[in-house]
């Protein structure tokens, strides 16, 4: 049973962690090989990060709302604020960078 104080608790946790935004595509060569990556962060990180992965063939609403033009795209939100992003295959160790 959900009790509210939990809820709030859980909705303001969300809201305060730091986000992993993961624009990708089935069709994406590069989002695929970005694949494993995400995934060993988000293991690395777990209850520290939270990753959403977002198709934008299914999403593009979402891809719009934050001007994705080019996948993959990695945007980091921090207290609900971007604080950084980037595109295109990038390294584990600069994500993991950008996460801290």
């Amino acid at each position: 049973m959900l009790h509210v104080d939990n809820f709030r608790k859980d909705l303001l946790l969300s809201i305060l962690m730091i986000k992993l935004l993961d624009f990708w595509a089935v069709w994406c060569g590069p989002c695929k090989i970005m694949e494993p990556v995400i995934e060993e962060i988000e293991k690395e990180l777990s209850g520290k990060v939270e990753i959403e992965k977002i198709n934008v063939d299914e999403k593009p609403a979402k891809a719009s709302e934050f001007g994705v033009m080019s996948i993959p795209t990695y945007i980091i939100l921090k207290d609900g604020q971007e604080v950084a992003r980037r595109i295109g295959v990038t390294s584990k160790a600069e994500l993991l960078k950008l996460l801290q």
